[in-house]
């Protein structure tokens, strides 16, 4: 991956200086370890110099660097784009005040296209998850890759700005409580980047740390990422055993049922438990072994809190079923009756599978967290300089992403197709597709999904337990390649309705389209329903196995009302256009899922979101679902009571607000902080969906929404908007911009002479 400089010359990411001074150290020397492997602490600052960050844009690659060489700075300026993610000041103009919810979609176009990168899609930090960044930080470590300077005083500066600021600690996700595994994780990280252990606020973190019970209390993927560094011994980690890889496919539990992250996560996982394989012993885990256990080091009884946890850990305790197998391998078959040939032969499937990952998503991974752990098992097997270990530690550089706080590390490799398809949509839903002004923005985001189609299904398929994704989008980019139903849903949905769009060209032609259609016609369950990146290949009796502990309905795919929409309103708008292909198949499809719809409503009206916050979000599709079978508020009793579940929680400003705690407890909580823009628009966008009749509520909710935004057009950060598992939020700063837009444009559709001025 090379970029041009002003002159001419190319240079590689792996080029750019990573040292302060006259040393001008290479990328390659500090990531790829070719002088000596050096464990030297990483050199600590106060901050960066944000003025030298840039973000490179590569077709949808994204990857951060710093340019401390000033000739090299002015060759390569910053854009708009690197401004706006760092926070630093863009110096726009004010726009003309909106006066109409036409107006304000405008006004957030003017900003928003600013932020178009290179490649024609919209970039952005995925982050909240506290435990991601850790799992980057442990395989450097363990892989013996120096950390730049600049990279340490972010990550630090980071950290810091979202540690609690009552107890020092981190949780889960950066607006949960002080956890356990969020304060163990992170206290380890800013060790190893190079923070002093004196420091107040890692004086204030173990405190809380210790207060919690310390890191005998952590709950499992914490212990086996202590195990491997060397601050724990293995026995205080439950079985991995990688023989669950042999099992025959017909095994109600083996593993190709499973959900697909936490099967990749188990993989890497069971690999280096296998082999109870730990990193070199070195001064700072030495220290970290003082510091993170309560009690001394030498006296811990390390099988005898295989199952602590602390309660504020412990959202999915073990059940008994799960802890009597744990008792059996730990007490039996491990010690007595595992025949090393088996053991062998596990271990080495395991591997294989591993290098399947690694081939079929070009190192990339499903997510930063199976690709730091397979870093660290490929590092094991193969050693340094193997391509494997110097591949996988390029690719997860595309996974950090810098903000104003610091430096973090996104839940995936981005959102990027799945952020242009909703900007597409939004555009439609304004009716602005056809204006020449935002021709060339349109144009360029086509291309994207042009160029990010996948075009074939994987090598060895069958084998490696992959879904068909041929002519599929992944919610990142191909490199990735793992399509999920919904990002292939909305992307279709964008390309449709742009190249159907006179004066578009034709980039993706029919068979690629139907290549699309027949993906998605993979996706439905007997009920009905859609998952993401699979359909259900087990029952959710299998949650009684899952030993993670922090996360809910983790071990199969679940039934999505998000999924199910986005599926079925792709397959209503390809039937528009192609009425004669598959035609009977799709109208069984979506019949069998408008009726999975319908049953999932919860007794209030709403329905449960799992990717987004969280009953707002679910119903805003819910609702839609039902618009395109012609189920409105006037003539479904669904609709209606989807409608009254939003309006009886509009909050007085003509708001929506709901908080996390929502995923987490199964009940609608509104958010301390007031009304949210995003929620507010999915709120508005299910109302419009299904027709309610009352204008009143939906025009006070547009004009919160006009009144919020910013004089250059953009609205500001709120709330976190995602969630997964139930139980980890996670951040989709773009929705700030693509569903206001969308409330706003389809307001400004269904109601032309409305007026709703701003304040």
């Amino acid at each position: 991956m090379a970029r041009k400089k002003a002159h001419g010359a190319t240079v590689t990411a792996a080029e750019v200086i990573l040292e302060k001074g006259d040393t001008k150290k290479r990328f390659s020397d500090v990531h790829g370890a070719v002088n000596g492997h050096a464990t030297k602490r990483p050199r600590i600052e106060d901050r960066t110099d944000y003025s030298r960050w840039r973000m490179r844009d590569d077709e949808g690659r994204h990857t951060w660097h710093y340019i401390e060489e000033d000739q090299a700075a002015k060759d390569w300026p910053q854009t708009h784009a690197d401004k706006y993610y760092l926070g630093l000041p863009l110096d726009l103009p004010e726009l003309k005040p909106a006066k109409t919810p036409l107006d304000a979609v405008w006004n957030g176009l003017t900003f928003f296209e600013k932020l178009q990168l290179p490649s024609g899609h919209w970039g952005c930090e995925y982050g909240g998850p506290m435990f991601l960044l850790p799992g980057v930080v442990f395989a450097w470590h363990i892989t013996k890759t120096p950390i730049p300077w600049y990279y340490a005083t972010e990550i630090k500066n980071y950290l810091f700005a979202r540690a609690n600021p009552e107890d020092g600690g981190w949780g889960l996700h950066i607006e949960g409580d002080s956890s356990v595994f969020g304060t163990v994780l992170n206290y380890m990280v800013l060790r190893l980047v190079g923070v002093e252990a004196d420091h107040p606020k890692m004086v204030k973190a173990r405190a809380t740390l210790h207060k919690l019970g310390g890191a005998t209390h952590s709950p499992h993927w914490a212990k086996f990422y202590m195990a491997v560094l060397g601050i724990a011994k293995w026995d205080i980690v439950n079985p991995v055993p990688p023989e669950l890889w042999l099992l025959p496919d017909w095994v109600p539990f083996a593993p190709w049922r499973w959900w697909i992250h936490i099967r990749q996560v188990y993989l890497p996982m069971s690999y280096l438990w296998s082999k109870k394989w730990q990193a070199e012993e070195t001064e700072i885990v030495l220290s970290l072994r003082k510091e993170v256990f309560v009690e001394d080091w030498d006296s811990i009884n390390w099988a005898g809190h295989r199952n602590t946890i602390h309660p504020n850990d412990n959202y999915h305790p073990k059940t008994w079923v799960l802890n009597s197998i744990n008792w059996v391998l730990v007490n039996f078959w491990d010690p007595l009756l595992r025949p090393k040939i088996l053991a062998d032969k596990a271990e080495a499937w395991a591997s294989d599978l591993i290098d399947m990952e690694n081939k079929n998503t070009d190192y990339s991974n499903l997510a930063p967290v199976n690709a730091a752990m397979n870093t660290i098992a490929c590092f094991a097997r193969d050693g340094p300089d193997a391509f494997s270990v110097k591949r996988l530690k390029e690719r997860l550089e595309e996974a950090l992403w810098l903000t104003e706080e610091g430096l973090l590390c996104n839940g995936t490799n981005g959102v990027q197709s799945w952020d242009t398809a909703f900007t597409i949509q939004s555009i439609m839903d304004a009716g602005l597709t056809e204006d020449p002004r935002w021709r060339p923005m349109l144009l360029s985001a086509l291309k994207f999904l042009d160029n990010q189609q996948i075009r074939e299904n994987v090598e060895d398929q069958d084998k490696c337990y992959r879904q068909q994704r041929k002519g599929g989008w992944a919610f990142s980019n191909k490199d990735q390649g793992y399509a999920v139903s919904d990002c292939v849903a909305e992307a279709l949905k964008s390309v449709i309705i742009l190249q159907k769009t006179p004066g578009f060209p034709t980039l993706i032609d029919d068979q690629r389209i139907f290549d699309a259609i027949d993906t998605l016609l993979t996706y439905q369950n007997p009920s009905g329903a859609c998952s993401s990146y699979e359909p259900q290949r087990a029952g959710t009796w299998m949650e009684a196995l899952n030993a993670a502990e922090v996360f809910g309905e983790i071990m199969v795919e679940y039934e999505y009302p998000e999924c199910t929409t986005a599926v079925v309103t792709a397959l209503s708008l390809f039937s528009k256009h192609w009425p004669d292909h598959r035609t009977k198949e799709i109208r069984a499809f979506v019949d069998r899922a408008v009726s999975w719809i319908k049953t999932a409503q919860r007794p209030h009206g709403g329905w449960y979101g799992s990717w987004g916050i969280c009953f707002t979000y679910a119903t805003m599709f819910a609702l839609e679902s039902l618009a395109s079978i012609g189920e409105n508020y006037s003539n479904s009793k669904h609709s209606k009571r989807g409608c009254d579940f939003l309006i009886a929680r509009q909050r007085q400003d003509g708001g929506w607000s709901e908080s996390y705690k929502s995923c987490e407890t199964g009940e609608y909580i509104e958010h301390p902080t007031g009304s949210q823009v995003v929620m507010t628009s999915w709120a508005l966008i299910g109302l419009m969906k299904a027709n309610y009749p009352g204008i009143e509520p939906i025009k006070k909710g547009i004009k919160l929404i006009m009144d919020r935004q910013q004089p250059n057009g953009e609205w500001l950060q709120e709330a976190i908007e995602g969630v997964f598992n139930k139980s980890c939020m996670i951040s989709y700063p773009n929705y700030k911009f693509t569903f206001t837009m969308k409330a706003l444009g389809m307001f400004a559709k269904k109601y032309p002479k409305e007026t709703v001025v701003s304040e």
